[in-house]
């Protein structure tokens, strides 16, 4: 792995829906006194909409646009500044061979919050908020679909336990720089 600053300036964490991404986000950012960052929040803060509306109004291709567009503020701001950032990315994000390009490009380190199937289907079931959550055979594709794309991160940690012992598996992992464990 290369010593250059800007891998420890951007971690993204990554997972599907119900995988914890921005819980985890919030309670390490606030451990570490990092900048937070939604990209969901980014994406619903510039329109004024939720993304269901998003998405029921607009269509997916223009979820994915605004998606690419705030991720790509999100890198642009990183490198500006010398405070390092965690992002919680939405679910489909890495999905997207652009920005998993520009993720790349940029030096930032992805993190997959990896949850069982079974225990994701049982946090999503009663969240009416998701768009791409229709039902169980619909959800399970759509798991397989992006499957894939989290294998590519550069670390999977296990999200099914409680939120503060998601946080502990990543600093664990060693690779935030001025954390000590």
């Amino acid at each position: 792995m290369t010593t250059d600053i800007r891998v420890r300036k951007l971690v993204c964490l990554t997972g599907f829906m119900g995988s914890g991404k921005s819980t985890a986000a919030r309670l390490l950012s606030s451990q570490l006194g990092w900048t937070n960052i939604d990209l969901d929040k980014r994406i619903t803060d510039a329109t004024g909409s939720t993304i269901p509306e998003i998405f029921s109004r607009m269509g997916e291709p223009e979820f994915r646009r605004m998606e690419r567009e705030q991720l790509a503020r999100i890198v642009a701001e990183a490198a500006e500044s010398s405070k390092p950032r965690i992002v919680s990315l939405g679910g489909g994000t890495t999905a997207q061979p652009q920005n998993l390009a520009l993720l790349r490009e940029s030096g930032a380190i992805l993190i997959w919050l990896r949850c069982p199937i079974e225990q994701l289907l049982l946090r999503c079931a009663q969240i009416t908020d998701r768009p791409l959550f229709r039902d169980e055979a619909s959800f399970r594709r759509l798991y397989e679909e992006r499957l894939p794309f989290y294998e590519m991160a550069d670390f999977a940690v296990d999200s099914s336990p409680e939120p503060p012992r998601v946080v502990e598996q990543i600093l664990a992992l060693g690779i935030l720089p001025g954390v000590t464990v």
